[in-house]
């Protein structure tokens, strides 16, 4: 999995490309939400999933992970863009519940301001 962020008017975007397998393909995502949160007080983020091939049981705790760590932090976390197979993973789950998807960035960004 490939991870990478970039500051667009004070929302870190987050490009997810490959397979999120859980905590070693994941710790990149999680220390970059990390430093995000705790070095640059940046608090609003757009996890880009189109790039994203399949995520397992793993990959949805490091999102949870993620999104825990966000709130927590008073901040907000937003998916964008996920495939079908991850959207059906989200249903099942029920999560899709907790993360706002959007399929819009547009819309995703809107939604965190």
């Amino acid at each position: 999995m490939s991870v990478q962020g970039r500051l667009i008017n004070d929302i870190v975007h987050v490009s997810l490309s490959g397979d999120l397998l859980g905590e070693n393909t994941g710790l990149e995502l999680v220390d970059l939400i990390n430093v995000n949160l705790n070095s640059n007080k940046h608090t609003k983020f757009i996890l880009d999933l189109s790039e994203a091939r399949y995520i397992n049981s793993q990959g949805i705790g490091v999102l949870i992970t993620s999104y825990t760590k966000v709130k927590n932090k008073g901040g907000l976390l937003v998916l964008f863009n996920p495939s079908d197979q991850i959207k059906k993973l989200l249903a099942i789950t029920k999560l899709d519940s907790v993360f706002q998807v959007y399929n819009s960035l547009n819309e995703a960004e809107a939604a965190l301001k």
